[in-house]
Protein backbone atom coordinates (compact mmCIF):
# COMPACT_ATOMS: atom_id res chain seq x y z
CA UNK A 1 0.00 0.00 0.00
CA UNK A 2 1.61 3.93 -0.70
CA UNK A 3 2.63 5.46 2.35
CA UNK A 4 0.28 8.39 1.74
CA UNK A 5 -2.69 6.25 1.76
CA UNK A 6 -4.59 4.52 4.94
CA UNK A 7 -7.65 2.49 5.30
CA UNK A 8 -9.94 4.14 7.88
CA UNK A 9 -12.55 2.10 9.35
CA UNK A 10 -15.94 4.34 10.99
CA UNK A 11 -18.75 2.79 12.83
CA UNK A 12 -21.79 1.74 10.48
CA UNK A 13 -19.31 2.23 7.58
CA UNK A 14 -17.78 -0.48 5.52
CA UNK A 15 -13.77 0.00 5.96
CA UNK A 16 -12.49 2.18 2.82
CA UNK A 17 -9.08 3.46 1.74
CA UNK A 18 -8.25 7.13 2.32
CA UNK A 19 -5.46 9.75 1.74
CA UNK A 20 -3.73 10.06 5.16
CA UNK A 21 -4.16 14.09 6.73
CA UNK A 22 -1.06 16.02 6.46
CA UNK A 23 -1.14 16.78 10.35
CA UNK A 24 1.08 19.97 9.71
CA UNK A 25 -1.15 21.72 7.79
CA UNK A 26 -3.80 21.96 10.71
CA UNK A 27 -4.20 25.11 12.77
CA UNK A 28 -3.11 23.94 15.69
CA UNK A 29 -0.24 21.93 14.95
CA UNK A 30 2.35 24.12 17.01
CA UNK A 31 0.63 22.90 20.09
CA UNK A 32 1.66 19.39 19.55
CA UNK A 33 5.31 17.40 20.90
CA UNK A 34 5.89 17.19 17.05
CA UNK A 35 6.36 20.79 16.72
CA UNK A 36 7.83 21.83 20.01
CA UNK A 37 9.42 19.26 22.33
CA UNK A 38 8.07 21.29 25.11
CA UNK A 39 5.01 20.15 24.53
CA UNK A 40 5.38 17.06 25.49
CA UNK A 41 3.06 15.57 28.03
CA UNK A 42 4.63 14.85 31.58
CA UNK A 43 2.65 11.95 33.23
CA UNK A 44 5.11 11.92 36.56
CA UNK A 45 4.09 16.17 37.16
CA UNK A 46 0.53 15.11 36.58
CA UNK A 47 0.22 12.17 38.80
CA UNK A 48 1.69 13.68 41.64
CA UNK A 49 -0.67 13.92 44.26
CA UNK A 50 1.15 14.90 47.32
CA UNK A 51 -0.53 17.03 49.34
CA UNK A 52 1.18 20.73 50.30
CA UNK A 53 0.22 21.57 53.56
CA UNK A 54 0.52 25.29 54.63
CA UNK A 55 1.41 26.44 58.13
CA UNK A 56 -1.98 28.55 58.51
CA UNK A 57 -4.07 24.99 57.91
CA UNK A 58 -5.54 22.73 60.16
CA UNK A 59 -5.53 19.33 60.17
CA UNK A 60 -6.21 15.90 62.19
CA UNK A 61 -2.88 13.28 62.09
CA UNK A 62 -4.88 9.97 61.91
CA UNK A 63 -3.24 6.61 62.75
CA UNK A 64 -4.33 3.64 60.94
Amino acid sequence: MDGGKCILQLRGVRPFLSDKYDITGHPNYYLTADADSRNTFDVEKYLNRRMKLKSSEKYTVVEA
